[in-house]
C-alpha cells in the first residue's frame, strides 16, 4: 500500500495561523530556527494520534497569539483513493472529521487503524522514531517480517548426533519443553549421581575392610560338610540310644510301680487272712442268724479268692516285664555326647569363614550393582547434558540463521538480535550498529542515514510506502533517496519559513 500526502492545512496550530502545504515527491522546508518547520511535520501525527512525531504528548495550541480553535486537516491518497482527515481542538474538546464528516473518536481511530499500524507508520514517517521505542518493541516489529528458520533448516546445520537427537525429541515436544524436561532431569540426576558415587565408595570401603580367608570357599564347605556329616551320624546314634533308653526306663518305671503294688498287696494279706467274722449286726448289735453267718463267711471267701487272683496278676505282670527288661539294653550315651561336644565346635571357625566369604560375595554384588547404577545414572546425566547442549547449539544456529536473514535486508547497518551470557545461553537483545558503533553513539548525520536505511527496510518488508521527513538536514551532506515522498527540513540562518517545490500560502 502506498500512502501519499497531498495537502496539509494548519489553522491556529502553534505558530501557524493559516497555512496549506502541497506536498510533492520531494518537499523542502527551510528557514531559521523557531520558524515552524518541525511544527509542520509534527502536525500530521497530532492529527492522526494526538501526539508528536516521537509518540509524546503535544500541545498544538498557538504559542504567540490566542485563538478559539486549532484545526489540522490532511488530504491523503491511499493507493490512488483520496481520504480527507481532520482534527480540531476547541475549548479542550476534540472533534474529528473523515471526508469533512464529523465523526466520533472511535470511528476516526478505526479509519486510521485500518490504514496502518501506529508504530509502523511513525517508524516510516520519522526515521528516528524506531530508535525511540523500547528495544523489545523494535525487535518484535522487525522480526514480524522475518520469520524464524524452520526446525529442519536449523537441524541440517547441526552435527549428525545432535541432529538425530533433536529430530527424535521434536516428535513429542517443542524446543522449550525439551529444555525444561532435561534441565529438571539434569538437576535431579546431578544429585542422584553424587549419591550413587557415595554409595559405591561406601560399599567399596566395606569390601576392602573384610579380611577374606585364605582357604577357598569350596574347600571350607567340603570340610564343614564332613564335620556336619559326622555330627549328624553321632546325633542319629544318640537319638537311637535315647529312644532305646526311653523304652528301658519306661519298663523299669512300670516294674517299680508293680513292685510297689505287690508289696502293698502283701501287707494287706494278713489283715484279710486273720479277719474275724462278725456274729452280730454292726448297727443294732443283735446276733446274726445262721443264714446271715453263712453269708458273711461266703463273702470273706470271695474276697480272699479275689485278693489271691489280683496278687498273682501283679506278680505275673512284673515277671513278664522283667523278662522284657532282660531282653533290652540300656545304652550309656555319655561318650557319644562327649564326642559330639568335641566335634561340633570344630565347624565353628569354618562356618565363620564361610560367613565371611558370603559377606564378601554379597558386598561384591552390591558394589557391582552400585557401580552399574552409578554408570547408568552418569549415562542418563550425560544424555540430558548432551540434549541441553544440543538445544543450546540449536538456538545458537537458529539465532545465527535468523540473524543472517535479518542482516541480508540491510546494506550498511548491522543488527544484533542476541547476546551470549556467561553460561553460554543466548539472551534476546536488539542493537542497531553502523560501522560497529551502536545507534545511540552515532552522530546526527550517521543517525539520519541509519534511520533512513532502517525505515526503508521496514517499508519494503511491510509493503507500506509512506512519506518520510528528514529533520536537521543541514547536518548531513548527502543521503540515499528513501522510498516514498521525502520532506526535508533544513535550518537556514536569517531566513523566513520557505516551502519549495509546492505552492505555499
Amino acid at each position: 500500500m502506498q500512502l501519499i500526502f497531498k495537502t496539509l492545512t494548519l489553522v491556529n496550530y502553534k505558530s501557524h495561523r493559516d497555512i496549506s502545504v502541497n506536498f510533492g515527491e520531494r518537499t523542502d522546508i527551510t528557514g531559521d530556527n523557531a520558524k515552524g518547520k518541525t511544527s509542520i511535520t509534527e502536525a500530521i501525527p497530532w492529527l492522526l494520534y494526538g501526539m508528536d512525531a516521537l509518540g509524546s504528548k503535544l500541545d498544538p495550541t498557538p504559542i504567540t497569539y490566542e485563538a478559539d480553535e486549532t484545526r489540522v486537516s490532511l488530504l491523503l491518497e491511499v493507493d490512488g483513493k483520496a481520504v480527507l482527515l481532520g482534527r480540531s481542538l476547541k475549548k479542550n474538546k476534540t472533534t474529528y472529521y473523515v471526508n469533512d464528516v464529523p465523526s466520533k473518536a472511535g470511528e476516526f481511530n478505526e479509519v486510521v487503524e485500518r490504514l496502518f499500524d501506529k508504530d509502523l507508520f511513525l517508524s516510516l514517517y520519522n526515521p528516528i522514531y524506531f530508535s525511540s521505542m523500547h528495544w523489545e518493541k523494535q525487535r518484535s516489529m522487525l522480526l514480524q517480517y522475518v520469520p524464524s528458520p524452520v526446525n529442519k533448516d536449523v537441524l541440517k546445520q547441526l552435527p549428525d548426533e545432535q541432529n538425530k537427537c533433536l529430530t527424535a525429541l521434536f516428535k513429542k515436544h517443542n524446543l522449550e519443553d525439551i529444555k525444561k524436561i532435561h534441565s529438571e532431569n539434569k538437576t535431579t540426576l546431578d544429585k542422584k549421581y553424587i549419591a550413587a558415587q557415595s554409595r559405591t565408595k561406601t560399599l567399596q570401603e566395606q569390601l576392602e575392610q573384610i579380611d577374606l580367608p585364605t582357604v577357598p570357599l569350596e574347600s571350607l564347605k567340603v570340610e564343614l560338610a564332613q564335620i556336619d556329616k559326622q555330627v549328624r551320624e553321632k546325633e542319629s546314634l544318640l537319638d537311637n540310644a535315647w529312644e532305646k533308653n526311653k523304652v528301658y526306663n519306661s519298663l523299669q518305671a512300670k516294674i517299680r510301680n508293680l513292685q510297689e503294688q505287690v508289696e502293698m498287696s502283701k501287707e494287706r494279706w494278713p489283715l484279710l487272712k486273720n479277719e474275724e467274722l462278725e456274729d452280730s449286726c454292726r448297727t443294732c448289735k443283735r446276733p446274726l442268724d445262721e443264714e446271715s453267718v453263712t453269708a458273711v463267711k461266703k463273702d470273706k471267701e470271695i474276697r480272699i479268692e479275689n485278693y489271691k487272683a489280683n496278687h498273682e496278676r501283679l506278680r505275673k505282670e512284673r515277671a513278664d516285664l522283667n523278662v522284657r527288661l532282660e531282653e533290652l539294653e540300656f545304652v550309656d550315651a555319655t561318650e557319644l555326647r562327649n564326642e559330639i561336644r568335641e566335634l561340633d565346635p570344630q565347624g565353628t571357625p569354618l562356618r565363620e569363614a564361610i560367613r565371611i566369604h558370603g559377606e564378601f560375595g554379597r558386598l561384591q554384588e552390591q558394589v557391582s550393582q552400585a557401580q552399574a547404577d552409578e554408570k547408568e545414572t552418569l549415562q542418563s546425566l550425560n544424555d540430558s547434558i548432551f540434549i541441553l547442549d544440543s538445544v543450546k547449539a540449536f538456538k545458537s544456529k537458529e539465532a545465527e540463521l535468523q540473524g543472517e536473514k535479518v542482516q541480508a535486508l540491510f546494506e550498511t547497518l548491522s543488527v544484533r538480535l542476541f547476546e551470549e551470557q556467561k553460561n553460554g545461553e543466548l539472551k534476546n537483545t536488539f542493537e542497531i550498529e553502523l560501522d560497529k558503533k551502536p545507534y545511540r553513539k552515532l552522530s546526527t548525520a550517521e543517525g539520519i542515514r541509519a534511520g533512513l536505511e532502517l525505515r526503508d527496510v521496514l517499508s519494503q518488508q511491510s509493503d507500506l510506502i509512506t512519506p518520510v521527513f528528514v529533520d536537521n538536514a543541514e547536518s548531513i551532506t548527502s543521503f540515499k533517496q528513501p522510498v516514498g515522498q521525502l520532506i526535508v527540513l533544513r535550518v537556514v540562518a536569517g531566513q523566513e519559513l520557505k516551502i519549495e517545490g509546492v505552492d505555499a500560502k
